[in-house]
């Protein structure tokens, strides 16, 4: 559907139901070696068009080749079914289908066909399914961090005949490759991935049946350094979990009625391979003349590392896998003066890339990756060099930086696939060859998360910035939800709670997330502190002392309860709230803690005895506060240790304990869900209190401040009005912009809208002038900047290119622009509100959404001075809506067409019209 498309006029084939699609076990496409012996299963209703559409399902039933069968079950779930058949061991398999009931707008019965099956299987669930042994190579030096080699460890053994049915099970403490016979097993991408390492290690299960041959046969990984001990993150910290790599793997073959298995031991042979040096931050160097497996033959040894070697923290996969999803073109090669050729992908990326034309024997090939050109058109990264904690006022070097040595073999192809990069520009220095646009291919990585969402208008600037907002995130999607691709690499709890509603309309971020949050609180610490960013290995580290007082920000603690509930709202699965509550309460003990129990210097020097409502004010501690905000003080650290950051922090103390009054009341705990209610209402008259004067004014006034009073409900209704006019006035002191940083951002547009100030909204959203989003758009950029001036008027780049929380503008193009929302207190879309609230000259918008119970499609033109929508409302699904000056229309499942007539004289207008489905 496009915008453009209302009228075309073409007549609907009616067609009944189908059977049902979207197979999906725990959020999964695929449910290879999965460890959940009680797996929640799902799938999308038949829709059937016209008369024949399905509205509501009555019935399903689920069979199995396990011999589970359900039998008609007279009920509507199809989210989220839980397994009842047989005990799933380990090394379970089975596929399943399903077939459904359902009626029609007539109210008839319809039987579907069988879905097609899904497989699952699970993979080994206890220690005593493993006869394999962590092993990995004796390391009598090791390398400085960066230059650290990567090792190939391989065993060779001999079959009399090629099995009917073959399975590999590996890890890794680091990064590791599979190869049978030399061929690559499976498509996946940084394995075993981004992890606790200290409490959860994900075990991959591949199908090698057809890898395997008669004769002798060779397994062999190639292990480097990964997010286990490489450098890591901002302060490039590395080591973190271990100082020694280590390799376990067990392939399970099955011929004759009888199985064999070869597990890792230390008759596996370790050898150097042609990878120099690995590393996430640094990069790759490769030299293809050292023969593969040639430089040394040892016997393997007993894996050595910090962590305790043993079975206990592996775990199936619970996100989809990262793989290459897509690979791009250049769209130019430049060959500079200096020598160097500058490629130019068109699009700030996250991957690396498959280089096809290397240099002659013994060329080295350089390659510098960036987002962004200097003066002379090369490659420029020092705006990505992070501060160097440790030395004041100096940098550390941006990485990023592959090198490859060729040996003149024909075929040879360089694809550094332990390393990944942020760049849209990749400077080539030491190829004497021209380089064609068909030798080179930029490899985008990312986990393969299933698209959901999607958004288009009648601006084509405004198409653009939700392009760019997609490809931000879609960029910082690999194992973890990044802040950026290239100088971090983090998962920063503050950027995911702010950014998830916009990521989970666009994709199917539940696994995702679901296995972030399973490291969240594996890194939470005892008196309940969240980690600003998880995966992280906890206090032990070098930069211990910088990371410790800075955890247990407000806003970035909040994740723990925020990230939990937006995917409650957007799945229906009650169940993520249940297996985060006990870490959401004990974040909210620590915070109810300090509230308690400190005073803030200031505050206490001017009155020493604290007033009744200080009680609920979160005023000590470090905060991040409204994080760069434009024209805001230069941010320092630590400074803001001592600072009184209480109007934002006890902003969060009241939002969070109002949600997991929520949480509470959903997963059936009233008493305490009555009790957070109550403290959140005494720490919302507390704030009230503090941070307002006598006229309703928010006493420190910002952007920020004032829109945050209003989307967390912090004032009163008496005073929203007040507070409204004052955050208006500020953003017309700033010259109509954005005067938010990351915490307030998402909130800004909405708060003007549903406060009486769409048009505000709209004309902040459409400033071109810098602090704005379009000014982004106008400048070049193909993802969000981290700063509202990445790139400067004259054209100079600051910090990382690639962040995605300023992307959250998004949800406004979706909920107000297109005018598609989930109503107050439904979850997983069972009930929708269709507002479209069209504004900037606009003359259409459309949009969609594939939620639980089937695709939404909103689209809305304007003509003759009125309006026209269509809208597609799914089985089992109610919807409300709202068109200028039209009263509300309360519509079921089908496909609706509303026409909502300019005025003509009188300022009432004619009643809605709408046709049938």
């Amino acid at each position: 559907m496009t915008s453009t498309s209302l009228d075309a006029g073409v007549e609907e084939t009616l067609l009944a139901p189908g059977a049902p699609t979207r197979l999906r076990v725990e959020h999964l496409r695929e449910a290879m070696g999965i460890t959940n012996t009680r797996p929640r299963f799902s799938w999308a209703l038949p829709t059937g068009t016209g008369p024949a559409a399905t509205t509501a399902q009555t019935a399903y039933q689920i069979t199995a080749s396990n011999g589970w069968d359900t039998g008609r079950v007279g009920f509507g779930q199809h989210n989220l079914v839980p397994y009842s058949g047989p005990a799933l061991e380990s090394r379970s398999r089975f596929e399943w289908r399903v077939r459904t009931w359902t009626t029609d707008a007539s109210g008839a019965e319809t039987e579907s066909p069988w879905s097609e099956p899904m497989p699952v299987e699970l993979g080994l669930l206890h220690a005593s399914d493993w006869i394999a042994e962590w092993i990995g190579p004796e390391e009598p030096v090791v390398a400085a961090p960066g230059e650290r080699p990567g090792f190939a460890l391989r065993k060779t053994f001999t079959l009399d005949a090629a099995p009917a049915f073959a399975r590999a099970y590996a890890t890794a403490h680091g990064i590791y490759e599979l190869f049978l016979n030399g061929q690559q097993v499976g498509d996946q991408q940084l394995t075993p991935g981004s992890t606790s390492y200290n409490t959860t290690l994900q075990v991959q299960a591949y199908d090698v049946t057809a890898l395997l041959r008669p004769g002798t046969n060779t397994i062999r990984a190639i292990l480097t350094d990964g997010w286990y001990r490489g450098t890591f993150g901002f302060t490039r910290d590395a080591d973190m979990y271990g100082t020694h790599t280590a390799f376990l793997a067990q392939l399970e073959m099955l011929s004759g009625g009888r199985t064999r298995m070869i597990g890792t031991d230390r008759s596996w042979l370790v050898s150097e391979t042609e990878i120099l040096s690995a590393d996430l931050m640094a990069g790759q160097r490769v030299d293809f003349r050292i023969p593969q497996d040639s430089v040394r033959g040892e016997v393997a040894t007993a894996a050595r590392a910090a962590v305790t070697q043993g079975y206990e923290t592996l775990t199936g996969p619970v996100a989809p896998p990262t793989r290459i999803v897509e690979e791009l073109a250049p769209v130019a090669v430049t060959r500079l003066v200096s020598g160097h050729q500058v490629v130019d992908f068109g699009q700030n990326i996250h991957g690396w890339v498959r280089l096809t034309r290397l240099g002659a024997p013994g060329e080295t090939v350089t390659l510098v990756h960036g987002e962004a050109l200097d003066g002379n058109g090369d490659v420029t990264q020092d705006h990505l060099r992070p501060l160097d904690f440790r030395n004041p006022g100096q940098f550390l070097a941006a990485g990023q930086v592959d090198e490859v040595t060729g040996s003149g073999a024909p075929g040879e192809v360089f694809e550094p696939r332990h390393t990944t990069h942020g760049f849209q520009y990749l400077s080539i220095r030491g190829l004497t060859a021209d380089l064609a646009p068909e030798d080179i291919t930029a490899c985008l990585v990312q986990t393969d998360l299933e698209p959901l969402g999607s958004f288009t208008c009648s601006d084509e600037r405004l198409n653009k910035l939700h392009e760019i907002v997609q490809w931000s995130f879609r960029d910082n999607a690999c194992e973890v939800p990044t802040d950026c691709p290239q100088r971090e690499k983090a998962g920063w709890t503050g950027d995911w709670q702010l950014f998830i509603p916009t990521a989970a309309y666009l994709y199917d971020v539940a696994g995702f997330s679901r296995k972030w949050l399973n490291d969240v609180r594996a890194d939470q610490w005892e008196n309940g502190v969240i980690a600003n960013i998880s995966p992280s290995p906890g206090p032990d580290t070098t930069s211990a002392d910088f990371m410790a007082f800075v955890n247990g920000s407000a806003g970035w603690g909040d994740a723990i309860v925020m990230v939990p509930w937006e995917l409650y709202l957007a799945t229906g699965d009650a169940g993520i709230l249940a297996e985060n509550w006990e870490a959401m309460k004990r974040w909210a003990g620590f915070v109810r803690t300090a509230a308690e129990s400190n005073r803030h210097a200031d505050r206490a020097a001017a009155s020493p005895t604290p007033a009744p409502h200080e009680q609920y004010l979160w005023d000590t501690g470090f905060h991040w506060g409204e994080w760069m905000e434009p024209d805001g003080p230069e941010p320092d650290l630590f400074a803001a240790r001592s600072a009184d950051h209480g109007i934002v922090a006890t902003a969060y103390y009241r939002n969070s304990t109002a949600l997991l009054a929520k949480v509470a009341q959903v997963i059936g705990r009233a008493e305490e869900a009555a009790a957070l209610a109550e403290l959140s209402e005494n720490i919302r008259r507390a704030w009230e209190t503090e941070y307002l004067d006598s006229s309703g004014h928010v006493t420190q006034p910002s952007q920020a401040n004032c829109v945050r009073a209003l989307a967390f409900d912090l004032v009163s209704p008496a005073r929203r009005g007040t507070v409204t006019a004052q955050v208006v006035s500020l953003i017309r002191a700033a010259g109509t912009h954005v005067g938010t940083g990351f915490l307030a951002t998402p909130y800004l547009l909405p708060v003007l809208a549903d406060n009486g100030e769409l048009g505000l909204a709209y004309e902040l959203l459409m400033q071109d002038s810098e602090p704005s989003w379009l000014a982004m758009v106008d400048r070049g950029a193909t993802t969000m900047w981290e700063l509202w001036n990445g790139i400067d008027a004259d054209g100079n780049p600051h910090q990382s290119l690639n962040h995605y929380s300023k992307g959250a503008v998004a949800s406004f193009l979706h909920r107000y622009t297109a005018g598609l929302r989930q109503a107050s207190g439904s979850a997983g879309y069972e009930r929708i509100m269709i507002e479209p609230r069209p504004g900037a000259g606009l003359t259409s918008a459309a949009t969609s959404h594939q939620g639980p119970h089937g695709l939404i499609e909103v689209e809305w033109i304007t003509a003759n001075g009125g309006l026209q929508l269509r809208a597609t409302v799914p089985a089992g699904t109610t919807a409300e809506v709202h068109l200028p000056g039209q009263p509300p229309a309360a519509v079921g499942p089908g496909k609706h067409h509303f026409v909502a007539p300019a005025p003509r004289g009188t300022t009432k207008n004619p009643q809605l019209v709408r046709s049938a489905p």
